[in-house]
């Protein structure tokens, strides 16, 4: 019972957290919502008994990159940005680009229905080593080349923020 009302409480914190980011016009508004949608999706994995994931969750996205987030924010001259035209005529092509992205993934989703399939888990000896080791090993075996291109990704970030605020200066 308990535990059904903190999966909905950090269910809502999450979805009430990702909505309000995307539909607040302020900027930093929207971050601070992020850090709360960031932070109910760190109470659904503890609710999974993902402790390490809950603990990265917390320290690296909410204390690390969204501070990161908001001083790249605090340092980009918002007031231009905001005098400029945001948006033009052109919202049909955007509306056609996102149906034929969502036909190509239904169209994908049907054809490997198939692979959804969860797999029984095998019946023998339980696995003993812990959630860490096991994050870790899949992290560094199978992910390892998107595990790279997002800390390039990240570095390139942390490079462009530095030289937009320098020539601001």
């Amino acid at each position: 019972m308990l535990d059904t009302f903190f999966f909905y409480a950090f269910a809502l914190l999450t979805l009430g957290g990702g909505i309000l980011t995307v539909t607040r016009r302020n900027a930093v508004h929207s971050a601070m919502w992020l850090i709360v949608s960031l932070a109910g999706a760190a109470g659904l994995y503890l609710l999974q008994g993902a402790e390490f994931l809950f603990a990265v969750q917390i320290v690296l996205y909410v204390g690390g990159i969204m501070v990161l987030f908001l001083f790249v924010i605090m340092l980009v001259n918002l007031d231009e940005a905001a005098k400029m035209r945001q948006f033009n005529k052109q919202w049909w092509v955007a509306l056609a680009c996102v149906s034929g992205v969502g036909a190509l993934v239904a169209y994908f989703l049907r054809q490997g229905a198939g692979a959804f399939r969860l797999a029984r888990p095998p019946q023998g000896a339980p696995i003993l080593e812990g959630n860490t080791e096991r994050i870790a090993d899949v992290l560094f075996s199978e992910y390892l080349l998107p595990f790279e291109i997002a800390s390039v990704l990240l570095l390139v970030a942390i490079v462009g923020s530095v030289l937009m605020a320098k020539r601001k200066v």
